[in-house]
């Protein structure tokens, strides 16, 4: 099967005039709107946010736009929200703000949002969006009347963490409706290396809407170029008339995000630092299984363990000599969710050379070695009564792990079974790159 041609830079509608008067570079040979990509020492890299807002918003002149964003939608010198200072510039015609998982104000804790309301600072509406499918964002950007919409959330990487499938629904939506689509873009945390087992049909879900790998290894913005070039037009019958990609300045995949000089805003309450997002692609694996995987306590997604959990799990794991981390024994009680009020033990995983971090190998080798060592160990009960071990190929976008895990897989082996799948992503994805690798 042929891959479908990539639009001209013609056929995407791009806006260039205004912007380049007003200091916005037009578009790179890549396909974004932005300069060239160059390595950015601590401090000198400029999300697409950053770049717009230079440009005096010029990029949306003439349009009523609507807005995906969350509190990490802001601006790296003052760290203010964007729709606040679009609102208070009078450049800006906003006709709503979509919030996703967790609110647009962020007071929303996992699994929950804000409802629609008018926002007191703005005078904008802003919609309640999460779990929108296309649909329903379809009647949203209807009612709100919008041209263009804009989507400026930080991701961390990680095919089961919500957003991106947000900005799917979103895309598809507004292909149906003959929109615009802007994305603000900003740094993959966990940089620009695709890794793990590919999505297959019957298992899309929440967490996993199409066919990518569970770290796709891209920025939001090439991101929507992929899921533009792969599946939009099969879903509304026809691709975005104009998408757009304000990249990020001086920023390169091999980065690690402390090297960027920007200030971590916390993507979602359980994602507190960009360690967090370095092991999230493996450890919230954890989330199928019945062991916590430290939601409750202050280092979710790196503290790990159960009640029935003892030393040896530390020290089976060290000895596994997993490149980049270091396991230590720890104990403790979380404060809600799985074992809460109940003091577990296990390990917190430390990072100690991050770049080296393959984060879907250490949390396998974990999993497997929890499995080997406690019977207690076991799959994560279903509301409900639902099928046991069904959270699990809805994370690893298969039955395949989970089969062979049931078998007594070794890593290497569970491993080995997703590397053709990978290959072939990766081969795919580097037409829509847009950060040389």
């Amino acid at each position: 099967m042929t891959e479908p041609e990539l639009p001209s830079i013609g056929r995407r509608g791009v806006l260039l005039g205004a912007a380049a008067a007003a200091g916005v570079a037009g578009l790179a040979a890549s396909g974004g709107l932005g300069g060239p990509t160059r390595a950015g020492a601590a401090g000198s890299v400029r999300t697409g946010a950053d770049v717009a807002a230079a440009a005096n918003w010029s990029a949306f002149a003439g349009q009523r736009i609507g807005i995906i964003t969350n509190p990490t939608g802001v601006l790296s010198d003052s760290l203010a929200s964007i729709v606040d200072v679009m609102a208070g510039s009078g450049k800006v015609e906003i006709g709503g703000v979509f919030g996703p998982e967790h609110g647009f104000r962020g007071s929303a804790q996992a699994g929950e949002s804000e409802d629609t309301y008018v926002d007191e600072r703005t005078g904008v509406t802003v919609y309640d969006a999460y779990g929108a499918n296309d649909a329903k964002f379809e009647a949203l950007f209807a009612e709100a009347d919008v041209e263009t919409v804009v989507f400026d959330i930080q991701d961390v990487g990680a095919r089961f963490y919500t957003y991106i499938w947000t900005m799917y629904h979103a895309m598809i939506a507004a292909a149906r409706a003959g929109l615009r689509f802007v994305i603000l873009d900003r740094p993959n945390p966990v940089g620009g290396t695709a890794r793990g087992p590919l999505l297959v049909d019957g298992f899309t879900s929440g967490v996993g809407q199409d066919r990518i790998v569970q770290q796709h290894g891209m920025t939001v913005g090439e991101l929507a170029r992929f899921f533009d070039g792969e599946f939009v037009a099969g879903k509304a019958g026809r691709r975005l008339p104009a998408l757009d990609v304000i990249k990020v300045e001086g920023w390169q995949p091999d980065q690690l995000y402390a090297e960027t000089g920007l200030t971590w805003v916390l993507p979602s309450p359980n994602m507190p630092t960009p360690d967090t997002a370095l092991l999230y692609p493996g450890t919230g694996l954890f989330e199928a299984v019945n062991l916590s995987e430290g939601r409750g306590t202050t280092r979710p997604f790196e503290l790990i363990g159960a009640p029935f959990m003892d030393h040896r799990w530390n020290a089976r794991l060290n000895d596994a000599g997993l490149a980049g981390v270091r396991f230590r024994e720890a104990y403790f009680n979380p404060t809600f969710s799985k074992h809460a009020g109940t003091v577990c033990a296990g390990v917190q995983v430390h990072l100690t050379e991050p770049r080296r971090v393959d984060a879907i190998a250490v949390a396998v080798t974990m999993l497997c070695a929890a499995r080997d060592l406690y019977a207690d160990f076991d799959w994560r009960a279903e509301a409900g009564g639902g099928q046991k071990g069904r959270w699990i190929d809805l994370l690893t976008g298969s039955s395949r792990f989970r089969e062979q895990f049931e078998r007594g897989a070794a890593p290497a082996a569970l491993i080995a079974r997703w590397r053709r799948e990978l290959t072939e992503f990766d081969r795919r994805r580097q037409r829509y790159l847009l950060y040389p690798r």
